[in-house]
């Protein structure tokens, strides 16, 4: 996995126990890789290499690198996973898929209205989550609402309505669930955060390593159900081994339950 930082990266922990339980002769380190340096770490794989899992910043420098590339990776212009395709790459984001099963596993398999919270990287992921699972209607509150304008266009391809309003709005429409994007450690006003609770159903909050969040604090204030981004981080790397073992992301691994409980213990430090 590269990235830039990365020395808190859980995805070594959950692809090495994933490989051992398969009894795979795979090995998953991690590397820090700014966007800068990229292209040239990139060349210098050798063809032992099968594949990468990118974290942030290189989610668009790794999908303009590619030749190919599946289908929500093409609509939400990033990947955070790169396999070995001939001579060159083919692109994946599994970040969508993640959150698909991640909110099914809160209870959440289908819905029409929807919140997301920031207009940062992962909203475009979250964006196609949730088109997947039914809904039609999406906000997207952030501090600069115009930062939603590429939100906005994906929603009409997605064929989604998405409207942009202000975080501190003082109202709030109802929804079914709200995705929180923001990363972790940004922090949200307290009476901000009750608004959006108070209409917000369902939370899947994707920070995983800042818990709980301002946001998860609202929704406990109130007793709605909220998820951290632990769900997410898992099942998004259970897709990346499926497309390292087979190509693609709709092969199941062999043992695929006993895996995930496994990366499941992983994630945890059990």
């Amino acid at each position: 996995v590269w990235g830039d930082p990365i020395g808190h990266s859980l995805s070594p922990a959950m692809h090495t126990a994933a490989y051992a339980l398969l009894g795979w002769d795979w090995t998953y380190g991690r590397r820090r890789v700014d966007e800068a340096s990229f292209a040239d770490e990139l060349a210098s794989l050798g063809p032992e290499h099968r594949g990468l899992s990118l974290t942030m910043p290189l989610k668009h420098v790794a999908y303009a690198v590619a030749a190919q590339h599946d289908a929500r990776a093409t609509l939400t212009g990033a990947a955070n996973t790169l396999v070995r395709s001939g001579s060159g790459w083919y692109a994946f984001n599994t970040d969508a898929g993640g959150i698909v099963a991640a909110l099914a596993e809160a209870g959440v398999v289908a819905a029409d209205r929807a919140r997301i919270v920031g207009a940062g990287a992962t909203a475009s992921a979250a964006l196609v989550a949730l088109s997947e699972i039914g809904v039609r209607q999406v906000w997207i509150a952030a501090r600069r609402p115009a930062a939603a304008a590429p939100l906005r266009d994906l929603g009409e391809r997605l064929r989604l309505r998405v409207d942009a309003v202000p975080l501190d709005s003082p109202t709030h429409a109802s929804v079914d669930v709200t995705i929180a994007t923001l990363p972790g450690g940004v922090s949200v006003d307290e009476s901000v955060a009750d608004r959006l609770a108070a209409a917000g159903g369902t939370l899947l909050d994707v920070v995983y390593g800042h818990w709980p969040t301002d946001l998860s604090r609202a929704w406990d204030r109130i007793g709605a159900p909220a998820q951290g981004g632990a769900g997410m981080l898992l099942h998004q790397a259970v897709l990346q081994i499926r497309a390292f073992a087979s190509g693609g992301v709709d092969q199941p691994l062999p043992r695929e339950d006993e895996v995930v409980a496994v990366m499941r213990r992983a994630l945890v430090g059990d």
